[in-house]
């Protein structure tokens, strides 16, 4: 059976309950799903600097995945703005994708689509991340309301109240035909949130279960050298290792 490994960017270890038990079911028992928590930084990704050092983390995370001998025929990165997307896929060698890539491209054959979630530093980062990304061009705004991500699933009933009313009025505003619900916190949100909307609603969660279903279904007869060429200084040794 093919394996999808799941790399939570933050140290919450709830958040990596959440991802494990969504994707898995989403699995539907056609893969196996494996999900690693970073060792190191913050408890929820919310600002320029947290980023940063996830991107550090997810790239630590493939290499203790690698040192464990855990199988990965594609890495999904649980964070919905896929930190260390690009140096990642640079070098696994496998399939690579994250929660806002595969919303993205799942939100775009719909049309245009706007994007909700939680924390107001998102909005630029999220912008800058869909110029990087091809569907970037089909995204019409980006909506943030002012609680965090970790803030909203703490409080799942106010948060559906207030996420309804944030998609509507993305919608409105940027003329959207879609929304994205994003952050790996609010996984299983948009299913009860969605029938109060007159418009498709994307869970970045489910989102990313459905590509790694898709790329785990087509892969190559033949592997990609795994290897980033770099011979580091002062890493962790799993990382050394795959120099």
């Amino acid at each position: 059976m093919p394996a999808l490994l799941v790399i939570n960017p933050n140290t919450s270890a709830g958040v990596s309950a959440l991802l494990q038990r969504h994707v898995q079911a989403a699995a539907q028992g056609g893969f196996a799903v494996h999900t690693l928590t970073a060792r190191f930084g913050a408890p929820y990704i919310s600002s320029e600097a947290t980023y940063a050092v996830a991107q550090h983390s997810v790239l630590d995370a493939w290499a203790v995945a690698r040192a464990q001998g855990l199988p990965a025929d594609a890495v999904l990165i649980g964070c919905f703005g896929d930190p260390g997307l690009f140096a990642l896929r640079e070098g696994a060698g496998v399939p690579v994708s994250g929660l806002a890539e595969a919303s993205f491209l799942a939100a775009a054959r719909h049309g245009r689509y706007a994007v909700v979630t939680g924390g107001e530093r998102w909005k630029p980062m999220l912008e800058r991340l869909a110029l990087a990304l091809s569907p970037g061009a089909s995204l019409a705004g980006v909506h943030t309301v002012a609680p965090t991500g970790a803030q909203l699933a703490a409080d799942p009933v106010g948060a559906k109240t207030l996420l309804a009313s944030a998609c509507r009025e993305a919608a409105t505003r940027f003329h959207a035909d879609a929304v994205i619900l994003g952050g790996a916190g609010l996984a299983g949100m948009a299913a009860e949130i969605a029938p109060e909307l007159p418009f498709p609603l994307i869970d970045s969660v489910q989102a990313g279960a459905e590509w790694a279903r898709t790329a785990l279904g087509a892969l190559p007869a033949t592997s990609t050298p795994a290897g980033f060429g770099v011979a580091w200084q002062n890493v962790s040794w799993e990382l050394e290792s795959l120099s």
